[in-house]
């Protein structure tokens, strides 16, 4: 049976390039400790002393804690979630109820005012008993309605919607469509305008807490017209809305309490009061909420790490073989010391990124995204660890276990709940084009023009007198560095010696910008279609901004004398571990398969490698790749379910 095709909006890849580098931050107003290890420059000044919290923010913090703590021991019960796919209602109630909906609101609109600091702290405790939770908790906060309002909205937004969310109402963000993920230029959405209001026709899918929502943060394009400038734009929506249908509620993998689905928009009437911003800026809002919200993704998997490696010692002290507990085997002890070393740079890399969004005083865009690249990835890697190590009682069900007597530990469920975060907010490969981008800003904006097509001759010849005179400063200082002399760094050596792992971050960075521009040099316009290049740049950058972050921490920790000796010991492991990674991604950039690869895609989608696939039966349903959005009226029933209805 033939697939039917949905029809496609027409984008160019330089249209869709244009609409992506509109929305982007531009300017550079504050220091950036990422942006400057990509340039060669290990700025150490930026992030030490490790910044901290001040006392009023700290007892407000902890004393929530508190009582979150002892709501998630007595109230979430994460088997029947799983078991049942769905939060039960109740747990809502007790969230709104203990203010949890409105952690980062400020109090004047009924919320705690937490810090971005102790909301990680928040959302790493709920999604260590529940992901699903921790997820609805996100998703409401971080990326949707109050987030964009609090940077964005107008006072009477603000006091309009702020005091809903804070206390009674969950919202949703509802950008990506069914043929439209990472590529917002083919957005089909729109928003018509029609005297005060916007008319509004499409389908969302993905609507993380879209099928219990009160308030949605909708984007959509509004036609260029007289009087409107168009674009895509930002809307807050009443769930309720006449028009409004959630035509599914989806399921996944993992995270099987959350309230995901497709939603319909048709004909729905918003006010143009509610529209967040000026037309034509809903994806600079939606990047710019981005910039901090992403912290959330790697509070939960700093979360994970932490009970990964609760689980794997005292399984690995428990089960013996040969004679001996099995984490004394070599084997089994190196993925164990994977597990805390790496957990420990995590903790170090989130609460460093968080704090300094709480002090406002750095740029921290490109660490919150490598925050998030980094802690998806390596948390997965932990959990899939941690299944190898429990063997096949890793990869029993919790229930299972129990029923036979036995600790109901959900190893297997926390591999799959991890599993989404390498996609969500930004998929690994999307994470590497955005910090790539931004990592090369500086080079871009001085010789950009030199290798754009459609620049004229005179534009090319100023850029190149431009980028002449950036580069004969530059690159003099990628020769030598402190990072060469051996007393470079001396605080960080205390018994154990950290102080040779900076000197390494100070080196490597050089050397790292160093490939980045002998690859602009020697591909210049082809750089940007250079993508496995691009990401082991970009993962490099994530590893020495990890190996930064764990020594600061272990110095901070060592200096209030908490564990300083552990702390040490734990950021020396993670230095030597990262250490090896990089130097095999230095490699591997220019030692690898790449050329290759794309003649092989070119075989494969040419149809050239089919016989590779007989011998199988496809167990796939039928159906198109990508179902049918076309605009106009829904034929389903509505699934939207509120909490408490």
């Amino acid at each position: 049976m033939s697939a039917t095709t949905t029809p496609r909006t027409n984008v160019t890849e330089r249209e869709a390039r244009q609409v992506a580098e509109a929305a982007r931050q531009q300017d550079w107003h504050k220091p950036s400790f990422a942006k400057e290890l990509f340039l060669g420059r290990f700025r150490l000044d930026l992030i030490h002393p490790h910044p901290l919290p001040d006392d009023e923010s700290v007892r407000r913090g902890e004393e929530f804690l508190a009582k979150l703590r002892a709501f998630c021991e007595t109230a979430i019960d994460s088997a029947r979630i799983e078991r049942e796919a769905r939060i039960p209602d109740e747990v809502v109630a007790g969230l709104k109820e203990l203010g949890a909906l409105g952690m980062k609101t400020d109090p004047e609109y009924g919320g705690l005012g937490l810090t971005q600091l102790y909301y990680n702290k928040a959302l790493a405790l709920v999604g260590s008993v529940s992901p699903a939770v921790g997820a609805l908790l996100s998703a409401h906060q971080s990326i949707g309605v109050p987030q964009p309002l609090k940077m964005f909205g107008t006072q009477e937004q603000k006091d309009a919607f702020l005091p809903r969310c804070a206390r009674t109402d969950l919202s949703a963000f509802l950008l990506t469509e069914p043929d439209v993920g990472s590529d917002p230029a083919r957005l089909a959405t729109t928003a018509v305008p029609d005297g005060d209001d916007y008319v509004l026709d499409g389908v969302k899918l993905w609507t993380t807490n879209g099928v219990v929502a009160d308030l949605l943060v909708v984007m959509a394009r509004v036609p260029k017209s007289e009087g409107h400038k168009g674009g895509i734009t930002a809307f807050v929506v009443e769930a309720t809305s006449e028009g409004i249908t959630v035509e599914n509620r989806n399921a996944f993998m993992g995270l099987r309490g959350i309230e995901n689905g497709v939603t319909r928009f048709h004909r729905v009437r918003v006010p143009a009061a509610h529209r967040i911003g000026p037309e034509g800026a809903g994806l600079k809002i939606a990047l710019t909420t981005l910039n901090t919200g992403r912290l959330s993704l790697p509070a939960m998997c700093a979360g994970a790490g932490k009970w990964c490696l609760k689980i794997a010692r005292e399984w690995a002290a428990e089960r013996e073989q040969w004679g001996k507990p099995v984490a004394l085997h070599e084997a089994v002890g190196s993925k164990i010391s994977f597990i805390a070393a790496t957990t420990f740079a995590l903790e170090a890399v989130l609460d460093l990124s968080s704090q300094m969004a709480d002090e406002d005083r750095n740029d921290i865009r490109i660490e919150a995204a490598l925050a998030k690249l980094y802690g998806s990835e390596m948390a997965w890697l932990m959990a899939d660890e941690l299944v190898q190590i429990r063997g096949g009682r890793g990869y029993e069900t919790a229930e299972s276990l129990r029923a036979r007597g036995e600790r109901g530990v959900p190893a297997e469920q926390i591999l799959r709940d991890l599993r989404i975060n390498r996609i969500f907010e930004g998929s690994t490969e999307i994470m590497h084009l955005l910090i790539a981008r931004e990592a090369v800003d500086a080079h871009l904006s001085v010789a950009g023009d030199l290798i754009d097509p459609d620049k004229s001759l005179s534009d090319k010849a100023k850029a190149g007198a431009n980028a002449g005179v950036f580069y004969a400063r530059w690159l003099p200082k990628l020769v030598a560095g402190p990072g060469q002399l051996p007393t470079s760094y001396s605080e960080f050596k205390h018994g154990i010696d950290l102080s040779g792992h900076l000197r390494y971050v100070e080196r490597t960075a050089r050397k790292l910008a160093r490939s980045t521009f002998y690859a602009m040099s020697r591909w210049q316009g082809r750089m940007e279609t250079k993508q496995g290049f691009l990401g082991r740049i970009v993962d490099i950058g994530a590893e020495l901004f990890a190996m930064s972050a764990a020594c600061v921490r272990a110095e901070r920790l060592r200096s209030e004398g908490e564990h300083g000796r552990e702390a040490y010991q734990l950021a020396d492991a993670f230095c030597r571990q990262a250490r090896i990674r990089t130097e095999e991604l230095f490699g591997r950039l220019w030692t690898n398969t790449d050329d290759l690869d794309r003649k092989v895609v070119k075989g494969v989608l040419g149809g050239a490698f089919e016989w590779l696939e007989e011998g199988i039966i496809d167990p796939s349903a039928d159906g198109p790749w990508i179902a049918d959005a076309t605009p106009g009226p829904s034929a389903r029933e509505n699934a939207r379910r509120p909490y408490g209805a």
